[in-house]
Order: structure tokens, then sequence, then C-alpha cells
């Protein structure tokens, strides 16, 4: 269900630009969990203490995120989350 909140929000946001600070700082935090979930789901294996926090490192194979194997599709919509993020200022 999260996700589908953050491909809406995503394509809102970006097209209307005028999104409240409140909702652009649950929109980062959104479009931060949805990107990183993916990779949790591949296999990454996180070094941040957010990362690990949020997601842990157990049953992780790759050290480096280019290393993860992810499809196409799932290449595009962490893509198009990083876009939003750079878009809308979000923290790193």
């Amino acid at each position: 269900m999260r996700f589908s909140f953050v491909l809406v929000g995503l394509s809102g946001m970006l097209v209307t630009g005028l999104a409240a600070p409140s909702a652009r700082a649950d929109g980062c935090e959104e479009a931060w969990y949805q990107r990183n979930l993916i990779y949790k789901q591949a296999g990454y294996c996180f070094r941040t203490p957010r990362g690990i926090r949020a997601f842990g490192n157990a049953g992780c194979s790759y050290d480096a995120v280019e290393d993860v194997p992810l499809s196409a599709r799932q290449r595009t919509t962490v893509g198009e989350l990083k876009s939003y993020e750079r878009a809308n200022g979000c923290p790193q």
C-alpha cells in the first residue's frame, strides 16, 4: 500500500511543485523509505545508521548498491524516487 501512495504523491508533487513543507517532508521520508525498501528486498547491506535502523541487515548479500540486482522496473522506480528526492531538496 505504501508504494501506491508514493507513486501518486510523486507524480502530483512533481507536476504541481506546490507541496507544503510538511507534505514535502512526509514525501521525502516516504520516497527514501520506498527506494531503500527496493534495495532491502534485493539483498542490500545498509551502512548508514538510518538504513540499519529501518531495515536491518539480516540476510543481506550486497555491500555496494551498484551490485544489487534490480529488474528494469525496479531501476525505473528507484530513478523516479531519486528524481523526486532531488527535485524536492530531500536530505541525503
